[in-house]
């Protein structure tokens, strides 16, 4: 049995520290971010990692540099003899990398060394790549450099979002873990090196990322609508106001509109012209308004063909 600090915050977080509280393993302490306000109300509330935590009973500690001191005597405190870190959100100093005898491994959403950085799933779905996959990462004090323990390849759906595929890297990661802990424990789990040939690394989604240039092909637009669900989502403006684009689809048919402009809307959906191409728009949502299939949302808010989303 090997005992454990776990350190991570959100949604992806949950399936792997739902498994190590199922495993033989012990889970002595849980880190996470503090606490933030969401919602409309914007009230502080706990992230899931740290639900999941309480729900199980288990000690929870939330500072916002674990790398203080107080941080780190808590974590030494806490005894374990491995830390395992799953979107924690904090770089560890090689102090708190020192903690842990048998080190820290780290469940990441990629086929590392590609897509390095906070947002690999969301920049894997919106570059077009065919597959993605989980890693478990032995942690150095670089940020996802260190030597590679485990990793498996899926395929992703055609229309597969980023938050979609998020969740199953998730639950992948979540089985590759227990795996791992198993052949720490055995004194088999491997140390690969990462080809930094290969290596790649996107920046941190930020809210204009969402924006969408209606002069791109068709085939990339598609890609970040669905790289950018469920954040930042896709927006385009019409008419003044701004429209969310939750899903999207490369068509098939001949365009010869110009970037932006609406070549069908009718009971068999929205399609709009892009720099090369055009998209078949499958979910959009108005301002204060339900995020809708593309014809059910034009019956209650018409687009009508010629009209342009605009162009910047």
């Amino acid at each position: 049995m090997i005992r454990v600090a776990f350190m991570g915050t959100p949604s992806f977080a949950v399936p792997p520290l739902l498994a190590l509280l199922a495993s033989r393993h012990e889970v002595a302490a849980v880190f996470t971010q503090p606490d933030r306000p969401s919602g409309r109300g914007m009230r502080s509330a706990p992230g899931p990692a740290k639900a999941a935590a309480l729900a199980a009973g288990v000690p929870v500690y939330q500072f916002e540099r674990l790398r203080s001191r107080e941080g780190y005597n808590v974590l030494r405190d806490a005894r374990p003899d491995l830390c395992v870190t799953a979107a924690f959100g904090q770089i560890l100093s090689p102090r708190l990398l020192s903690v842990p005898p048998l080190g820290t491994l780290n469940v990441h959403a990629s086929l590392l060394p590609k897509y390095r950085g906070p947002a690999p799933v969301a920049w894997c779905v919106a570059s077009g790549e065919a597959e993605s996959g989980a890693t478990i990462m032995w942690t150095d004090s670089g940020v996802d450099t260190g030597d590679i323990a485990l990793s498996r390849a899926v395929a992703i759906g055609p229309l597969e979002t980023a938050g979609a595929l998020e969740a199953r890297l998730s639950e992948l990661g979540a089985s590759l873990l227990i795996e791992a802990l198993d052949l720490l424990e055995r004194g088999e789990l491997p140390r690969v090196p990462q080809d930094k040939a290969r290596a790649t690394r996107h920046p941190t989604l930020s809210r204009g990322d969402g924006a969408i240039d209606w002069k791109r092909p068709a085939r990339e637009i598609a890609r970040r609508v669905r790289g950018f669900n469920p954040w930042p989502v896709a927006s385009a403006t019409w008419k003044g106001a701004p429209i969310k684009i939750w899903l999207a689809a490369e068509s098939a048919e001949p365009s010869a509109g110009a970037p932006g402009e609406v070549l069908r809307s009718d009971a068999g959906g929205l399609r709009v012209a892009c720099g090369e191409g055009s998209i078949e728009v499958l979910e959009l949502q108005a301002p204060n308004a339900r995020r809708l299939p593309a014809a059910e949302f034009l019956r209650g808010k018409p687009i009508p063909v010629g009209e342009r989303f605009e162009v910047t």
